[in-house]
């Protein structure tokens, strides 16, 4: 049963994604410093957790999104993010993203991004299931990296995880807290992936991006950020880490961004 979902989940995806193929459109969107799916990972109650997020963008935007952006083509992101288990299946975390712009040379300190994620669902240990929750953040960040200087995402999380499948969708809200960019409603992400345990520790699948817009007035199809990954993970101590090298769908789109989660151990 659970194969079958994500076979289902998984055609989902590229059926989606090959319908944006045929769109056009000229929208730029901000540089990303994390680009993940939320799963049911969490720490453990007093367990502390480095994750290095590296992406970078061969082929991509050289317009800002807006004045004081940097553009995402040939430039570098790095985000450490720190963790901590609080138990109760709670988790903080603490993101400090940083960026190169191409087009100056210069090195960029984005700010800071603080994070609960809350997984009060999720199957016992080397167990299949279902989980569900969500995660909370709070951003603090300068205008190379966001026009509205504080903001909030809530993100969803909800998925399966069988013996060598996992799949998980994740809808993203984002808000504008700051003066003048308040109002209206928030704008919408959506993420998925899928993958299958192909080796012991090494699974394969897809992640699919679709930046939608907002809630309540979706963009047009052909300006939607849509982006697809083929994407790799590697859960063999002490290496561990997740890679992807994504595909932009339509011309609202990165051609070619390329990224990786790299986790280091601290414990």
């Amino acid at each position: 049963m659970a194969s079958r979902i994500a076979r289902i989940a998984v055609a989902v995806a590229l059926v989606s994604s090959g319908a944006a193929w045929a769109g056009a459109g000229g929208l730029n969107y901000p540089i990303t410093d994390e680009i993940q799916v939320y799963t049911d990972e969490i720490n453990a109650r007093g367990q502390f957790g480095l994750e290095v997020h590296v992406n970078t963008t061969p082929s991509g935007s050289s317009t800002p999104a807006y004045p004081g952006a940097v553009p995402p083509n040939h430039g570098w992101r790095l985000t450490p993010e720190l963790s901590y288990g609080l138990g109760h299946d709670l988790e903080a975390g603490l993101y400090l993203p940083t960026t190169t712009n191409a087009e100056d040379g210069q090195y960029y300190f984005g700010g800071v991004k603080l994070r609960l994620k809350w997984i009060p669902v999720r199957p016992e240990e080397g167990a299949a299931g279902w989980f569900v929750g969500a995660n909370v953040e709070l951003s603090d960040l300068n205008t190379s990296f966001s026009e509205s200087r504080y903001s909030t995402e809530l993100r969803l999380i909800a998925g399966y995880r069988s013996e060598r499948w996992l799949f998980a969708l994740n809808p993203i809200l984002d808000w504008a807290l700051s003066k003048g960019y308040r109002g209206g409603g928030p704008d919408t992400t959506l993420a998925f992936k899928a993958s299958y345990e192909v080796l012991r520790g090494i699974a394969v699948g897809t992640e699919y991006y679709d930046t939608i817009g907002p809630l309540g007035s979706p963009l047009p199809a052909p300006q939607q950020d849509r982006i697809l990954y083929l994407a790799f993970d590697v859960d063999r101590a002490p290496y561990v880490f997740n890679f992807g090298v994504g595909r932009g769908l339509n011309a609202a789109s990165d051609r070619w961004t390329v990224k990786a989660i790299i986790e280091v151990p601290i414990n």
